[in-house]
């Protein structure tokens, strides 16, 4: 791994310091020449055990872990400043939304278990980065919480690099639980078209084809989280905005589609999506609107 590269190159040199200028000295056993990293608990630890570990059992991890990322990327670890203010972010627009909607119970019982996040995206090959990931129905990795400062004036902006990923995230969670209905696949089920959705004329016709965004088109499973997660992070102004945009037989498709999802949200978990698009679209006001405080640490 690459950190061990660098890490045996740092020991070489001090190897060879000691060698060239100490070479008539024993070499003190009792001392390290590596020195660990702060391991008492910050500030943040204590907020995040009050907030989420006692009350949803929800570990939120920033430190840098590399067992918990990704080997095929090159990753750096979230800067504190930053997780402080995500951590503030998820409590207020997903575990508290999803409380008041579906009920403390529910979000106990389905919100993911743990959060890891780094400071970059995942960059691919393809000319497209990760936001984030779920992993077996109880872990949601998030990346790239350094250009959160980019981010965090613009609901929008906030949406599309962060929350429409958790929630999107989110529902393949609830899906892995609850399967997703068969009929949803059938309605467009001759435009998937797998790691192709980000080439041409995929990426930009998509809702000609009956797909809310380009990334729709890879598979059922991403269409149905795609479906549910943009429209509760987006108003019905802009909603309706992006409908408009299609023709007449691709809105259908659309909407039919909308409708297996809303009905599968309110059958198999309660979860009336208008309801918790208007108290996600509050919330988002609130933050925007400066009302939430982002960096307070103080344990109630």
């Amino acid at each position: 791994m690459k950190t061990n590269k660098i890490l045996n190159v740092a020991l070489l040199a001090v190897s060879a310091v000691a060698f060239t200028g100490c070479s008539s000295d024993e070499p003190d056993t009792g001392i390290s020449v590596i020195t660990p990293g702060n391991t008492e608990p910050t500030d943040l630890d204590n907020w995040l055990i009050a907030n989420f570990n006692k009350p949803y059992n929800i570990d939120f991890k920033y430190r840098y872990e590399e067992i918990e990322g990704d080997f095929d990327y090159y990753l750096v670890p979230a800067r504190y400043e930053d997780a402080i203010t995500m951590a503030h972010l998820i409590k207020y627009l997903c575990i508290e939304t999803y409380n008041e909607v579906a009920g403390t119970d529910f979000t106990c019982r389905y919100f993911p278990k743990m959060f890891y996040t780094v400071g970059e995206w995942e960059y691919k090959n393809n000319g497209t980065y990760v936001l984030g990931t779920a992993e077996g129905g109880r872990k949601i990795f998030l990346a790239g919480l350094n250009y959160l400062p980019t981010y965090i004036n613009s609901a929008a902006q906030l949406n599309t690099h962060y929350f429409k990923t958790i929630h999107h995230e989110f529902t393949h969670i609830l899906n892995q639980t609850k399967s997703i209905p068969a009929d949803f696949q059938l309605v467009t089920g001759s435009g998937y078209v797998a790691d192709m959705w980000n080439e041409e004329p995929y990426r930009s016709e998509y809702l000609q084809n009956g797909f809310i965004s380009s990334y729709s088109q890879h598979s059922y499973t991403e269409d149905f989280a795609e479906m549910m997660s943009i429209y509760v992070t987006n108003s019905t102004e802009d909603w309706n905005k992006m409908l408009d945009a299609a023709p007449a037989e691709s809105q259908a498709a659309i909407l039919q589609k909308l409708d297996i999802v809303m009905t599968y949200m309110k059958g198999q978990y309660n979860i009336d999506m208008d309801e918790l698009r208007a108290v996600l679209q509050r919330r988002q006001n609130d933050v925007a609107a400066g009302k939430i405080d982002l960096s307070d640490l103080t344990v109630k």
